[in-house]
């Protein structure tokens, strides 16, 4: 799974990674170096203008746990910050924004966890984990749409978006640690992951890849980044690995 990542990377760097992009700079969000369930995360997806009817590549704030449009309310979202790239075309949560409503969110690299068994004077931990490909993870992801029925129309409240972070079997060095991680979208395949005229199944299925082809830098780092309020970039100092799963 992915439940926690950094995210650093501004505007203008995504600009130089991927061309044109517009966004609100009044929606610019900060950098983070601890992203947790339903915080804003960046997102980059395209949408067909209304006035224009041309395809625009956005950079837009999402809460990251989808919330799908049936729900009742967007408690759920919290449940669906990711998922399995082997059935995310047909669960009902996710289908149809696997067909209509696709984006990448970018990261830096990602979290995970290993426990730690007591010993002696220690007591058990769980040891975490910093994975990355040493450049921006375009990791593949959904977003959806949640009108709150109870707000009236008008209200810039009636409306919540949604994402969630697609992920698949875990290999090499990252499957050390976890078995599952982040898949990413590669910068040949960006056109085709985001194009909202793209809803064929199979063919999207084939953009799917595993970052790096699994082989990611892994480094245990401090305790501190497993409190939602710890935050900056001294969370990704390397420490003494107790499982030895870095070397």
């Amino acid at each position: 799974m992915c439940g926690r990542f950094v995210s650093t990377t501004t505007p203008a760097d995504l600009v130089d990674l991927l061309g044109e992009l517009s966004w609100d700079p009044a929606e610019t969000l900060a950098p983070s170096w601890n992203v947790a369930p339903t915080n804003p995360v960046p997102a980059v997806l395209e949408r067909v203008d209304r006035e224009t009817g041309e395809v625009v590549r956005q950079l837009r704030p999402l809460r990251w746990g989808l919330v799908p449009s049936w729900s009742k309310d967007p408690s759920a979202g919290a449940r669906m910050i990711n998922a399995r790239s082997e059935t995310v075309h047909e669960k009902p949560a996710f289908r149809k924004a696997f067909a209509a409503r696709r984006c990448v969110i970018p990261a830096d690299g990602y979290f995970e966890w290993r426990p730690v068994e007591a010993s002696g004077d220690r007591k058990a931990f769980k040891q975490p984990y910093y994975l990355s490909t040493g450049s921006v993870m375009l990791m593949a992801g959904l977003y959806e749409f949640w009108r709150d029925r109870s707000v009236p129309d008008d209200d810039p409240a009636a409306w919540l978006t949604t994402t969630t972070v697609i992920t698949t079997d875990a290999t090499d060095s990252a499957g050390r640690i976890h078995d599952r991680m982040p898949l990413a979208i590669s910068l040949e395949d960006l056109a085709g992951w985001l194009d909202p005229g793209n809803s064929d199944p199979a063919d999207l299925r084939r953009l799917l890849h595993t970052p790096a082809e699994g082989d990611l830098a892994v480094r245990a780092v401090s305790t501190a980044v497993n409190s939602v309020r710890s935050n900056g970039p001294e969370l990704l100092d390397a420490v003494p690995d107790p499982l030895g799963l870095t070397a």
